[in-house]
């Protein structure tokens, strides 16, 4: 597995011997780091009562199930308010990420909300590489999944994260990559040409 928190990283400003301090949560992968099945667990997030309201407030989502208990409780399927989809997404995504200076988001698959999230629930995600592909000439493309647990190990949430990252020495990789991107183009000029 890659290692976590333990790269260094300058900032115009600071000084030297503070440059040298390895940066929490600020990886230094490159594509080839990313392994399929590694593996990371987040630390576990309590959701309050306040910053579900702030959420809803700050997303306009003021759906009678996540803002209006008196309905959650008397007309809701739950009987009591819900976390707001979008908070438990981001949440989730959020216990497990990285600040990885050389990957970038490239889009979301497979979201599906599970089970219902309550406020006071206690919720932890476990991250997994999935699988990577070239893209490229400068970068690849990692597939990572995010499943979002609550309690004692219910699955609530699963999402897909697709990512690019660049490549830490793009020359294995050239030959390949310019093969797929020949292909993309041929395929392109057939189906517009």
């Amino acid at each position: 597995m890659a290692d976590i928190g333990t790269h260094a990283r300058g900032l115009p400003g600071l000084p030297q011997a503070h440059a040298e301090i390895p940066v929490w949560n600020a990886e230094n992968w490159y594509f080839e780091d990313f392994a399929p099945g590694d593996r990371i667990r987040s630390i576990r997030r309590t959701i309050s009562e306040g910053e579900s309201m702030l959420f809803n407030s700050l997303v306009m989502d003021h759906h009678p199930y996540v803002s209006d208990q008196p309905f959650a409780e008397h007309e809701g399927a739950f009987g009591r308010r819900l976390v707001a989809g979008a908070m438990v997404f981001s949440y989730g995504l959020g216990l497990a990420a990285t600040n990885c200076l050389n990957s970038f988001s490239y889009g979301y698959d497979r979201l599906r909300f599970i089970a219902p999230v309550f406020i006071g629930d206690t919720i932890y995600t476990i991250r997994e590489n999935l699988s990577k592909e070239i893209h490229d000439t400068r970068q690849g493309k990692v597939r990572v999944s995010y499943s979002v647990y609550k309690g004692e190990g219910e699955l609530v949430l699963y999402a897909e994260h697709l990512m690019t990252a660049l490549y830490r020495d793009p020359a294995p990789f050239r030959a390949e990559a310019e093969t797929r991107l020949a292909r993309k183009a041929a395929e392109k000029e057939k189906t517009h040409g």
